[in-house]
């Protein structure tokens, strides 16, 4: 009989303390890294509802998990979301979890920023590669640079804490770098940049042609100010540094060139219920269906839960180095959220 209350260790001896929940496939951008222009989205009843995901996260609580990160598509495009937001904060009040938290693309901030800041949320990544109006209207191919602009404006005047995600990406915002550090300086925001990964096929998009290692944007960043490491951890995988010069803090997300895994600590969950270990591993668990076949009774829900977890792997399998994509997984960054 499995202890109800052990927390979900992995076999590396890492706790489990973090999921990453997409509520939704759909997304009102069409990123060129991360969907084709085309996107087929899943049927309805093959996403799980708002109230079996309250189910799945409520029980990912219990068992020790105390940072939930909703994710998409874009989650904010999710009819009614706001009431799932409303129904996690119950284990805020409790202490049970610690941050509601979600990424976002800043599209739908303007009117949902005031109440998302009202039941809890204090921190938010909005995905933001370039600020060229021109250039966001071609990498996003649906985008406009003012509606997300006055998206990040709505969530400062909240309250709400953001932290811009930006993919760095050769021969299209490398002459951004600087105005996009000073942008967030002067808002005091946060930045992290984020390589390219191996997600899906794209179409006529090449991740090689795409791909600006960070290391050569560091250096580039250290000719024009003055880099401290910074020993700090979010419970993610960037690394950080604070420019001396603006006391700003940047992160670095380096899946290719350094591998970040030896201190993984979260697991993906899809619209759909199926549970990912690795981000970079094609190994799933489906948890819809322990979910929707016993609607009464948590056990075997729990008992899927605690099965993928003692199946998580030590690491991913992604490389570059050898001028093709080593370690690529065919489903789209939207599909697992990020």
């Amino acid at each position: 009989m499995t202890d109800q209350t052990a927390p979900l260790i992995d076999p590396f001896q890492r706790a489990i303390d973090y999921l990453r929940v997409s509520v939704t496939d759909r997304c009102d951008f069409r990123c060129v890294y991360c969907m084709s222009e085309n996107m087929t989205f899943l049927p309805k009843k093959e996403l799980l509802t708002l109230e079996e995901l309250d189910r799945m996260c409520s029980n990912f609580v219990r068992l020790g998990v105390k940072k939930l990160r909703i994710t998409g598509g874009e989650p904010l495009v999710r009819r009614d979301i706001l009431t799932f937001f409303q129904n996690m904060s119950r284990h805020l009040v409790s202490g049970d979890l610690r941050e509601l938290t979600l990424t976002t693309n800043g599209s739908q901030l303007e009117k949902f920023a005031q109440p998302l800041y009202d039941v809890g949320v204090r921190r938010i990544n909005v995905s933001m590669d370039t600020l060229d109006e021109a250039k966001f209207a071609e990498i996003t191919r649906w985008g406009r640079l003012p509606q997300v602009m006055r998206g990040i404006d709505a969530a400062q005047n909240a309250g709400l804490r953001i932290k811009i995600n930006a993919v760095a990406l050769k021969g299209f915002n490398e002459d951004e770098l600087f105005p996009m550090v000073e942008w967030c300086a002067e808002r005091d925001m946060d930045l992290t940049f984020i390589e390219v990964m191996p997600m899906g096929d794209i179409g006529n998009e090449n991740r090689l042609d795409q791909y600006w290692k960070l290391s050569d944007l560091r250096a580039r960043l250290a000719e024009q100010y003055t880099l401290i490491d910074l020993a700090e951890r979010t419970g993610g995988p960037a690394r950080y540094v604070r420019l001396e010069e603006t006391g700003q803090k940047i992160g670095f997300i380096t899946p290719l060139t350094h591998n970040f895994c030896e201190s993984c600590n979260r697991v993906r969950l899809t619209c759909t219920g199926e549970l990912y270990m690795c981000l970079g591993q094609e190994d799933m668990a489906d948890l819809r269906a322990p979910l929707r076949d016993f609607p009464e009774d948590d056990r075997a829900l729990e008992n899927a839960i605690r099965a993928a977890i003692a199946l998580k792997p030590k690491g991913h399998d992604f490389d570059y180095s050898r001028q093709r994509v080593d370690g690529q997984v065919s489903r789209h960054m939207s599909h697992t959220g990020g």
